[in-house]
Protein backbone atom coordinates (compact mmCIF):
# COMPACT_ATOMS: atom_id res chain seq x y z
CA UNK A 1 0.00 0.00 0.00
CA UNK A 2 1.36 3.43 -0.94
CA UNK A 3 2.27 5.85 1.83
CA UNK A 4 0.29 9.04 2.28
CA UNK A 5 2.19 12.21 3.26
CA UNK A 6 2.20 13.15 6.96
CA UNK A 7 0.90 16.55 5.80
CA UNK A 8 0.72 18.72 2.70
CA UNK A 9 1.08 22.50 2.83
CA UNK A 10 2.67 24.39 5.70
CA UNK A 11 4.04 23.09 9.00
CA UNK A 12 5.44 25.54 11.53
CA UNK A 13 8.76 24.71 13.19
CA UNK A 14 7.66 26.03 16.57
CA UNK A 15 9.88 28.26 18.67
CA UNK A 16 9.88 27.36 22.38
CA UNK A 17 9.10 30.34 24.62
CA UNK A 18 11.10 30.52 27.86
CA UNK A 19 10.41 32.66 30.92
CA UNK A 20 12.99 34.96 32.52
CA UNK A 21 14.16 32.09 34.75
CA UNK A 22 14.88 30.01 31.65
CA UNK A 23 12.03 27.53 32.07
CA UNK A 24 9.51 26.74 29.33
CA UNK A 25 6.74 29.36 29.37
CA UNK A 26 3.76 27.11 28.72
CA UNK A 27 1.22 29.96 28.67
CA UNK A 28 3.09 31.70 25.84
CA UNK A 29 3.72 28.34 24.15
CA UNK A 30 0.00 27.59 24.13
CA UNK A 31 -0.79 31.00 22.66
CA UNK A 32 1.81 30.50 19.92
CA UNK A 33 0.36 27.08 19.03
CA UNK A 34 -3.19 28.50 18.90
CA UNK A 35 -2.04 31.43 16.73
CA UNK A 36 -0.47 29.00 14.24
CA UNK A 37 -3.61 26.88 13.96
CA UNK A 38 -5.79 29.99 13.59
CA UNK A 39 -3.33 31.13 10.89
CA UNK A 40 -4.07 28.04 8.81
CA UNK A 41 -1.03 25.78 9.29
CA UNK A 42 -1.51 22.15 8.32
CA UNK A 43 0.85 20.79 11.00
CA UNK A 44 3.13 21.86 13.84
CA UNK A 45 6.64 20.60 14.57
CA UNK A 46 7.67 20.71 18.23
CA UNK A 47 11.21 20.37 19.61
CA UNK A 48 13.05 20.89 16.35
CA UNK A 49 16.02 23.17 15.71
CA UNK A 50 13.83 26.29 15.98
CA UNK A 51 12.51 25.00 19.31
CA UNK A 52 16.06 25.00 20.75
CA UNK A 53 15.83 21.26 21.37
CA UNK A 54 19.63 21.06 21.46
CA UNK A 55 19.63 22.84 24.84
CA UNK A 56 16.62 21.03 26.34
CA UNK A 57 16.95 18.30 28.94
CA UNK A 58 15.33 14.97 28.04
CA UNK A 59 12.66 15.70 30.66
CA UNK A 60 11.88 19.12 29.18
CA UNK A 61 11.81 17.67 25.65
CA UNK A 62 9.28 15.00 26.61
CA UNK A 63 7.14 17.52 28.55
CA UNK A 64 7.12 19.98 25.63
CA UNK A 65 5.95 17.29 23.19
CA UNK A 66 3.23 16.13 25.59
CA UNK A 67 2.03 19.71 26.11
CA UNK A 68 1.97 20.41 22.38
CA UNK A 69 -0.02 17.26 21.56
CA UNK A 70 -2.61 18.11 24.24
CA UNK A 71 -2.88 21.76 23.21
CA UNK A 72 -3.27 20.92 19.51
CA UNK A 73 -5.92 18.32 20.41
CA UNK A 74 -6.12 16.79 16.90
CA UNK A 75 -6.77 20.15 15.20
CA UNK A 76 -3.70 19.61 12.97
CA UNK A 77 -0.91 17.02 12.80
CA UNK A 78 1.87 17.12 15.41
CA UNK A 79 5.38 16.19 14.30
CA UNK A 80 7.76 15.62 17.21
CA UNK A 81 11.47 16.27 16.86
CA UNK A 82 13.20 13.15 18.15
CA UNK A 83 16.58 13.21 16.42
CA UNK A 84 19.90 12.60 18.12
CA UNK A 85 23.48 11.72 17.28
CA UNK A 86 22.95 8.79 19.68
CA UNK A 87 20.71 6.23 17.99
CA UNK A 88 19.43 4.77 21.27
CA UNK A 89 18.52 8.27 22.53
CA UNK A 90 16.64 8.88 19.27
CA UNK A 91 14.63 5.69 19.88
CA UNK A 92 13.91 6.77 23.47
CA UNK A 93 12.57 10.17 22.34
CA UNK A 94 10.60 8.51 19.54
CA UNK A 95 8.84 6.10 21.90
CA UNK A 96 7.93 8.93 24.29
CA UNK A 97 6.55 10.99 21.39
CA UNK A 98 4.55 7.97 20.25
CA UNK A 99 3.16 7.44 23.76
CA UNK A 100 2.19 11.13 23.98
CA UNK A 101 0.05 10.87 20.83
CA UNK A 102 2.26 12.64 18.27
CA UNK A 103 1.41 11.88 14.63
CA UNK A 104 4.94 11.63 13.23
CA UNK A 105 8.63 12.05 14.05
CA UNK A 106 11.32 14.35 12.66
CA UNK A 107 14.79 12.81 12.76
CA UNK A 108 17.80 14.96 11.91
CA UNK A 109 20.94 13.26 10.61
CA UNK A 110 23.39 12.39 13.40
CA UNK A 111 25.60 15.43 14.00
CA UNK A 112 29.13 15.85 15.40
CA UNK A 113 30.10 12.17 15.34
CA UNK A 114 28.69 12.10 11.76
CA UNK A 115 28.62 8.76 9.92
CA UNK A 116 28.91 7.12 6.52
CA UNK A 117 25.94 6.67 4.17
CA UNK A 118 25.80 3.07 5.41
CA UNK A 119 25.73 4.41 8.97
CA UNK A 120 22.78 6.67 8.05
CA UNK A 121 20.88 3.69 6.68
CA UNK A 122 21.57 1.58 9.77
CA UNK A 123 20.63 4.49 12.12
CA UNK A 124 17.26 5.11 10.48
CA UNK A 125 16.37 1.45 9.99
CA UNK A 126 17.16 0.79 13.66
CA UNK A 127 14.78 3.60 14.71
CA UNK A 128 12.06 2.58 12.23
CA UNK A 129 12.13 -1.01 13.54
CA UNK A 130 11.36 0.25 17.05
CA UNK A 131 8.57 2.78 16.51
CA UNK A 132 5.15 2.71 14.88
CA UNK A 133 5.07 6.37 13.83
CA UNK A 134 5.98 7.64 10.35
CA UNK A 135 9.44 9.18 10.22
CA UNK A 136 10.43 12.33 8.36
CA UNK A 137 14.17 12.44 7.74
CA UNK A 138 15.85 15.84 8.16
CA UNK A 139 18.79 16.82 5.97
CA UNK A 140 20.54 20.00 7.10
CA UNK A 141 24.27 19.53 6.38
CA UNK A 142 25.12 23.15 7.27
CA UNK A 143 24.35 22.22 10.89
CA UNK A 144 25.23 18.53 11.04
CA UNK A 145 28.21 18.12 8.72
CA UNK A 146 26.61 15.14 6.94
CA UNK A 147 24.25 14.91 3.96
CA UNK A 148 22.18 12.16 2.44
CA UNK A 149 22.86 11.09 -1.13
CA UNK A 150 19.98 10.39 -3.51
CA UNK A 151 21.01 6.71 -3.46
CA UNK A 152 20.68 6.62 0.35
CA UNK A 153 17.23 8.22 0.07
CA UNK A 154 16.34 5.51 -2.41
CA UNK A 155 17.42 2.76 0.01
CA UNK A 156 15.55 4.32 2.94
CA UNK A 157 12.46 4.95 0.80
CA UNK A 158 11.97 1.16 0.68
CA UNK A 159 11.08 1.25 4.40
CA UNK A 160 7.31 1.83 4.73
CA UNK A 161 7.72 3.78 8.00
CA UNK A 162 10.00 6.39 6.40
CA UNK A 163 7.55 8.92 4.99
CA UNK A 164 10.01 11.34 3.37
CA UNK A 165 12.46 14.11 4.13
CA UNK A 166 12.68 17.71 5.26
CA UNK A 167 15.30 18.90 2.75
CA UNK A 168 17.31 21.89 3.96
CA UNK A 169 20.51 21.31 1.99
CA UNK A 170 19.64 23.94 -0.62
CA UNK A 171 20.89 21.40 -3.19
CA UNK A 172 18.45 21.34 -6.10
CA UNK A 173 20.46 18.67 -7.93
CA UNK A 174 20.03 16.37 -4.92
CA UNK A 175 16.30 17.15 -4.93
CA UNK A 176 15.94 16.37 -8.65
CA UNK A 177 17.98 13.15 -8.40
CA UNK A 178 15.96 12.05 -5.36
CA UNK A 179 12.69 12.66 -7.20
CA UNK A 180 14.09 10.64 -10.13
CA UNK A 181 15.26 7.67 -8.02
CA UNK A 182 12.53 7.45 -5.38
CA UNK A 183 8.87 6.69 -5.85
CA UNK A 184 6.19 9.36 -5.77
CA UNK A 185 5.29 8.22 -2.23
CA UNK A 186 8.67 9.25 -0.78
CA UNK A 187 7.66 12.78 0.15
CA UNK A 188 9.84 15.88 0.28
CA UNK A 189 9.26 19.08 2.22
CA UNK A 190 11.29 22.26 1.96
CA UNK A 191 13.33 23.06 5.03
CA UNK A 192 14.21 26.50 3.69
CA UNK A 193 11.68 29.34 3.70
CA UNK A 194 13.42 31.07 0.77
CA UNK A 195 13.08 27.99 -1.48
CA UNK A 196 9.48 26.87 -0.95
CA UNK A 197 8.11 27.62 -4.42
CA UNK A 198 11.05 26.29 -6.48
CA UNK A 199 11.14 23.10 -4.39
CA UNK A 200 7.39 22.59 -4.73
CA UNK A 201 7.72 23.07 -8.50
CA UNK A 202 9.99 19.99 -8.38
CA UNK A 203 7.40 18.02 -6.42
CA UNK A 204 7.88 18.94 -2.75
CA UNK A 205 4.67 18.70 -0.71
CA UNK A 206 5.13 21.87 1.34
CA UNK A 207 7.41 23.42 3.93
CA UNK A 208 8.47 22.97 7.55
CA UNK A 209 8.79 26.67 8.21
CA UNK A 210 10.59 29.00 10.61
CA UNK A 211 8.88 32.09 9.14
CA UNK A 212 5.45 30.62 9.90
CA UNK A 213 6.01 31.52 13.57
CA UNK A 214 5.34 35.14 12.59
CA UNK A 215 3.54 34.85 9.21
CA UNK A 216 1.51 31.62 9.35
CA UNK A 217 -1.13 32.81 6.88
CA UNK A 218 1.45 33.78 4.26
CA UNK A 219 3.31 30.46 4.40
CA UNK A 220 0.05 28.48 4.34
CA UNK A 221 -1.20 30.48 1.35
CA UNK A 222 2.12 30.14 -0.51
CA UNK A 223 2.14 26.35 -0.18
CA UNK A 224 -1.54 25.91 -1.02
CA UNK A 225 -1.18 28.01 -4.17
CA UNK A 226 1.62 25.62 -5.21
CA UNK A 227 -0.53 22.58 -4.41
CA UNK A 228 -3.20 24.11 -6.68
CA UNK A 229 -0.54 24.54 -9.43
CA UNK A 230 -0.78 28.34 -9.25
CA UNK A 231 2.99 28.80 -9.18
CA UNK A 232 2.76 32.30 -10.61
CA UNK A 233 0.80 33.64 -7.60
CA UNK A 234 2.93 31.61 -5.19
CA UNK A 235 6.11 33.05 -6.73
CA UNK A 236 4.84 36.58 -6.16
CA UNK A 237 4.38 35.81 -2.46
CA UNK A 238 7.80 34.15 -2.24
CA UNK A 239 9.45 37.23 -3.77
CA UNK A 240 7.37 39.74 -1.78
CA UNK A 241 8.49 38.21 1.53
CA UNK A 242 12.15 37.61 0.66
CA UNK A 243 13.38 40.62 2.68
CA UNK A 244 11.60 39.38 5.80
CA UNK A 245 12.75 35.77 5.27
CA UNK A 246 16.34 36.98 4.77
CA UNK A 247 16.08 39.03 7.98
CA UNK A 248 14.93 35.91 9.86
CA UNK A 249 18.19 34.22 8.88
CA UNK A 250 20.62 37.14 9.22
CA UNK A 251 21.89 35.37 12.35
CA UNK A 252 21.71 31.72 13.40
CA UNK A 253 18.14 30.39 13.65
CA UNK A 254 16.23 30.72 16.01
CA UNK A 255 17.85 33.95 17.25
CA UNK A 256 16.02 36.26 14.79
CA UNK A 257 12.62 34.53 14.90
CA UNK A 258 12.48 34.55 18.71
CA UNK A 259 13.54 38.18 18.66
CA UNK A 260 10.78 38.89 16.11
CA UNK A 261 8.18 37.16 18.30
CA UNK A 262 9.29 39.30 21.25
CA UNK A 263 9.10 42.49 19.16
CA UNK A 264 5.55 41.46 18.17
CA UNK A 265 4.57 41.03 21.84
CA UNK A 266 4.40 37.21 21.75
CA UNK A 267 6.58 36.68 24.86
CA UNK A 268 9.01 34.19 23.35
CA UNK A 269 11.44 35.15 26.11
CA UNK A 270 15.21 34.71 26.20
CA UNK A 271 17.41 32.40 24.17
CA UNK A 272 19.48 29.69 25.83
CA UNK A 273 23.25 29.91 25.68
CA UNK A 274 25.25 29.47 23.51
CA UNK A 275 22.61 31.39 21.51
CA UNK A 276 22.59 35.06 22.48
CA UNK A 277 20.99 38.41 21.66
CA UNK A 278 21.25 39.76 18.12
CA UNK A 279 23.90 42.28 17.14
CA UNK A 280 22.36 45.82 17.11
CA UNK A 281 22.95 46.19 13.36
CA UNK A 282 21.07 42.95 12.59
CA UNK A 283 18.32 43.85 15.06
CA UNK A 284 17.63 47.00 13.05
CA UNK A 285 17.48 44.96 9.81
CA UNK A 286 14.94 42.65 11.43
CA UNK A 287 12.89 45.49 12.95
CA UNK A 288 12.78 47.28 9.59
CA UNK A 289 11.66 44.12 7.75
CA UNK A 290 8.90 43.48 10.30
CA UNK A 291 7.74 47.08 10.11
CA UNK A 292 7.63 47.00 6.30
CA UNK A 293 5.14 44.10 6.49
CA UNK A 294 3.01 45.77 9.17
CA UNK A 295 3.96 43.22 11.81
CA UNK A 296 4.97 45.62 14.60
Amino acid sequence: MARTPVFTGSCVALATPFDQSGNINYDAFGRLIDMQIEGGVDAVCVCGTTGESATMTIREHIAAVEFCVKRVNHRVKVIAGAGSNDTSAAVYLSLHAQDSGADALLHVTPYYNKCSQNGLIKHYEYIADRTELPIILYNVPSRTGVSFTAETYHTLSQNPKINGVKEASGNFSLLAHTRHLCGDDFYIWSGNDDQVVPMMSLGAKGVISVASNIIPRVMAKMTHLCLENDFQSASKLQIEYMDLIDALFCEVNPIPVKTALNLMGMEAGPLRLPLCDMAPKNLEVLRSALASKGLL
